[in-house]
């Protein structure tokens, strides 16, 4: 006998009416996914803490088809995340999905750059992962439901760089960490957490690599020479991995840091 999945592949990547959480939606990955899950179905809520930007991306995900309600609210602290999970609820009902992509960087070589500034991008890139999860987690193991976490790591995570990344890199690093650990923490439960690993694609936090200064012009230059596909992601390229990695197909997937990146770290 075929079975359902063999007959209908499809399926497998089905997202009508799931509920998903996205923070950092103001960004280029969560403008992305918060477009596509729509496009595909989806019922959103969309945080981030530029209001002008949020209602342009909430704008967008109602023209492809989704359904959206927005907070203004990035996740600096638990009721935070707990306000982002509450907007979810009152509105939709459920949560089914959480994409944590919110984050920032801030270049600087270690001898010049402040604590302070290599502080917030650890708590921006690390700690509201964790306070997301638990939030989201907490909820969904108390109403024993499964569901679905797609955290934004990086090729950076894996390597170094010489651009002044002492806080990116080891943020990065982090967040390959929790997703390996909150997999196998929450696998009982049926929740899976995945990653997605680009290298460098146009975002605000790479704007400063097309710029003029010499730090930027060298920083392109070094990553177009490792990149085999010979050109920059787009952040197109990563939505197909996001689509697998929130919906069915991916159901036997945890854990895993999924390098979409040109083959940067094939060689």
């Amino acid at each position: 006998m075929i079975s359902e999945p063999l007959r209908h592949p499809l399926s497998l990547f089905d997202n009508k009416g799931k509920v998903a959480i996205v923070t950092g939606a103001s960004g280029a990955f969560g403008r992305g996914c918060a477009i596509t899950l729509g496009a595909l179905g989806g019922k959103l809520v969309l945080a981030s803490g530029s209001k002008g930007e949020l209602d342009e991306v909430a704008t967008e995900v109602k023209e492809v088809g989704g359904e959206v309600e927005t907070i203004v609210r990035r996740p600096d602290s638990l009721d935070d995340a707990k306000a982002m999970l509450d907007a979810a609820l009152t509105r939709f009902g459920r949560v089914d999905q959480l994409v944590v992509a919110s984050g920032m960087n801030k270049p600087g070589f270690i001898h010049e750059l402040d604590y302070e500034d290599w502080q917030a991008v650890m708590d921006a890139n690390v700690r509201g992962i964790w306070l997301m999860a638990k939030a989201v987690g907490s909820h969904w193991i108390a109403n024993k439901q499964r569901g679905k976490v797609l955290l934004m790591s990086s090729v950076r995570g894996r390597h170094g760089n010489y651009s002044g990344y002492t806080g990116y890199c080891t943020s990065k690093g982090a967040t390959d960490s929790l997703t390996r650990v909150l997999a196998t923490e929450w696998a009982k439960h049926g929740i899976t957490v995945n990653a997605i690993a680009p290298t460098v694609f146009r975002s605000k936090l790479t704007a400063w690599m097309y710029g003029d200064d010499q730090l930027g012009q060298q920083t392109r230059a070094r990553s177009l020479s490792r990149i085999p596909l010979g050109r920059l992601g787009e952040v197109e390229d990563l939505m197909g991995m996001a689509v697998y990695l929130l919906t069915p197909a991916s159901d036997f997937c945890t854990g895993q840091i999924m390098y979409v990146d040109g083959g940067y770290t094939a060689g």
